[in-house]
């Protein structure tokens, strides 16, 4: 245990070679390219083979048929559980709109408080080690990141105040691109009004109008409402996502959902048969 946190890190069942931790299968790319890079793929060649869980990412097409789905459950909305402070949901946020957008889905975003506005702890080697692979996950995404201004308290707050005011425009999720993509890419100050100025209006929004709306506290109660819609789902961490009656925790299992729906074209596609 002294080891795995002098090594910097907090979980078991981690890879750690050369002085960098890879988290489980979906990070075998990174060192796969590494000790490609060391010349020590015995083939000699480059090739990376251990990113099938995103190569063909929104490549693919389920044709105009619609999509199969069990009675009782919704196969056209996408729901997320997010956090303005999770760099993940950052990441996650983007490819689930890339999806979204791809399949025609609708994206519902369900904003949460960070756990630590929850009163949970999170060990040091946690919070470092995730910005680290986040930097990483970015750069294979070709995602801007790495310039962060934590909106830990007064950020996260003004951002979620403002989120029913950029939903009543139908800007919700450029909101959220905005706001995130500045404190996790370009180091903007979301606490201060001409930071929150410069994500609100970037967005479409209206300066004058979104900051009357900076004092409220009825955001609190919706959050609230969230965070228990996800412990409901038997979820617990952002950003997480339910589709067609299934649930998925992390910005990985955005390929899963992918494939769930090219399945359900496939099976739609079936029942139609030929013609």
């Amino acid at each position: 245990e002294s080891l795995l946190e002098k090594n910097g890190h907090y979980l078991s069942a981690m890879l750690h070679y050369g002085g960098e931790w890879y988290w489980g299968i979906d990070r075998l790319e990174h060192l796969e390219r590494r000790l490609n890079s060391m010349g020590l793929n015995r083939s000699g060649d480059t090739v990376v083979r251990f990113n099938r869980g995103y190569r063909e990412f929104c490549r693919q097409s389920p044709g105009s048929n619609p999509r199969a789905c069990a009675s009782g459950t919704d196969c056209n909305t996408l729901q997320m559980y997010w956090s303005i402070r999770s760099p993940y949901s950052y990441l996650g946020l983007l490819r689930a709109r890339q999806l979204a957008e791809h399949y025609q889905l609708q994206l519902q975003v369900k904003p949460v408080l960070p756990m630590v506005m929850r009163r949970m702890q999170v060990p040091r080697a946690k919070g470092l080690y995730i910005l680290r692979d986040a930097r990483r996950e970015a750069d294979k995404y070709g995602i801007d990141f790495g310039l962060v201004a934590d909106p830990l308290g007064a950020g996260v707050e003004r951002c979620y105040a403002l989120f029913a005011f950029a939903q009543s425009q139908h800007r919700e999720l450029d909101y959220l691109e905005s706001y995130a993509r500045g404190v996790w890419a370009e180091g903007v100050h979301s606490d201060t009004d001409a930071g929150l100025q410069l994500l609100v209006e970037r967005a479409g929004l209206d300066w004058d109008r979104a900051r009357e709306h900076l004092e409220t506290d009825d955001w609190r109660l919706w959050a609230q409402q969230n965070l228990t819609d996800l412990y409901a789902e038997d979820l617990w961490g952002v950003p997480s996502m339910v589709y067609a009656g299934k649930r998925f925790f992390g910005q990985d299992r955005i390929d899963a959902i992918e494939r769930l729906v090219l399945a359900q074209a496939a099976r739609a596609m079936l029942r139609q048969g030929p013609g």
